[in-house]
């Protein structure tokens, strides 16, 4: 709780309304007192303090006669968030963030609640601690909170009675939403680009990756910036615009403006070495096959059983961000190289897709891409649709492709058959390397089928 009293005066003997209720939930007082008046002279006061999470009511009133009332608060304070500490059941060592997800949308019922499984995800491999999650079908957006107002407070007293420390929204917020939501409560609120940008920034190892990362964390920030300083913009960065008379917000903006142009500099420049070492590799005439899929697919997995090699490997989303290449040798004294890449997922934020599009752009010089799918995932057909729609944005389509089913081992035997069968695929357990030999033969026959 906030540690303060809030006290206040009714002009006619009428206790705390619903407006006093919502302020002391919200607003975490210790406890909040209306005192009446009658005649000029104080007379009743009418006082609530929360209760723990989980009791059978939010809230405990106390009526009294103004000069009756009588309570040791620094005692009664004391024993009551002690027993709030204890209902929350949190451990005060663990120093993680603790998160509400929330889902908003006019979508379908199915399509939120799938969407939600993936945030939960996502939650867990930027190792936030779960405490609820909560889903609204509304009619509309609405364009200032996403949701309701009434239901917005709602789900911030919720989530502070849980002792949650962060709120993460499953849709993209713009600049005044999450303005506006952030003004209504003290708890940090981050959408789902957010997210995923912070799990990129704690997995990302090479220059290649450190730069494309803070480059979308840059571009998505600067509009979110808030404050006053508006008028200040046509000055920035030019004559007469610097020095003491420049607000702090538009100093904050120039120099992201100038970090932004810098690391563009610098992928510019990483871009040119990868193009170089691209051309290297084309001289000598041997094939590329660039494994890509949905996140956690298991690609990383797959490169490691078919090359014998140890690159990074873990049950999360984006695990690997940065790129891995291993020669992978044939019968008949012949080679490819194989590449893993970045995880796919749907909707992934747009500043992020251009950062990454330097790397992904590597695709390009592909001469079969095995789009590996998790056959065991309940939504592996949305998957593939978006893994699709990315290779569609990329411009590489048409690239030849083959669908690679992984995790058979976690799936019904006939339920593999008929869906390999259904999308002309190959089915393995990339953990498993004797399944591999049909992803080996599909290989050498799609490279070297005119040999």
């Amino acid at each position: 709780m906030r540690g303060l009293r809030f006290i206040h005066t009714h002009l006619t003997d009428e206790p705390l309304n619903r407006e006093d209720l919502t302020d002391l939930s919200l607003l975490r007082f210790d406890m909040i007192a209306a005192v009446s008046v009658r005649e000029g002279l104080p007379y009743n006061i009418y006082a609530a303090h929360l209760m723990p999470y989980g009791s059978a009511k939010k809230h405990e009133t106390i009526t009294s006669d103004f000069y009756r009332f009588d309570l040791d608060f620094r005692s009664f304070i004391g024993s009551l968030e002690g027993e709030m500490d204890r209902q929350r059941v949190i451990d005060r060592k663990d120093k993680r963030e603790r998160a509400i997800l929330v889902s908003a949308s006019v979508k379908s019922k199915y399509e939120l609640e799938d969407s939600m499984e993936e945030l939960k995800e996502l939650a867990v491999s930027s190792d936030v601690v779960m405490l609820d999650a909560v889903i609204q079908r509304v009619k509309d957006i609405n364009p200032k909170y996403l949701m309701g107002e009434g239901k917005l407070k709602e789900l911030i007293i919720n989530a502070m009675d849980k002792g949650a420390t962060l709120l993460i929204f499953d849709q993209d917020l713009n600049p005044s939403q999450i303005r506006a939501i952030g003004e209504t409560t003290e708890l940090k609120v981050i959408d789902r680009s957010q997210l995923i940008l912070d799990i990129f920034a704690r997995r990302a190892h090479s220059r290649d990756g450190k730069v494309q990362v803070e480059l979308a964390q840059l571009k998505y920030m600067l509009p979110r910036l808030t404050g006053k300083g508006t008028a200040m913009s046509r000055l920035t960065g030019g004559i007469g615009g610097r020095g003491p008379g420049e607000m702090k917000l538009e100093i904050d903006r120039r120099r992201i403006r100038e970090r932004i142009t810098r690391l563009e500099k610098e992928l510019y420049t990483l871009s040119e070495a990868r193009k170089q070492r691209k051309h290297r590799r084309v001289g000598k005439g041997i094939p590329i096959v660039s494994i890509i899929g949905y996140t956690n697919a298991g690609k990383s997995t797959l490169l490691n059983t078919l090359t014998k090699s140890a690159t990074f490997v873990e049950d999360k989303m984006f695990a690997t961000l940065d790129t891995a290449s291993r020669r992978l040798r044939f019968p008949k004294e012949r080679e490819v190289i194989i590449t893993d890449t970045v995880g796919f997922i749907r909707d992934l934020p747009k500043d992020l897709m251009a950062a990454f599009k330097a790397t992904l752009e590597e695709l390009e010089d592909a001469d079969l891409l095995l789009h590996l799918v998790d056959i065991s995932n309940s939504r592996f057909e949305q998957q593939i649709a978006s893994v699709e729609n990315i290779l569609n944005d990329l411009k590489i389509k048409d690239k030849p492709r083959l669908i690679v089913f992984n995790k058979i081992d976690k799936a019904p035997s006939e339920e593999v058959a008929n869906i390999v069968s259904r999308y002309g695929a190959v089915g393995v357990s990339a953990i498993k390397s004797d399944t591999l030999q049909p992803i080996l033969n599909a290989i050498e026959q799609r490279i070297w089928k005119s040999q």
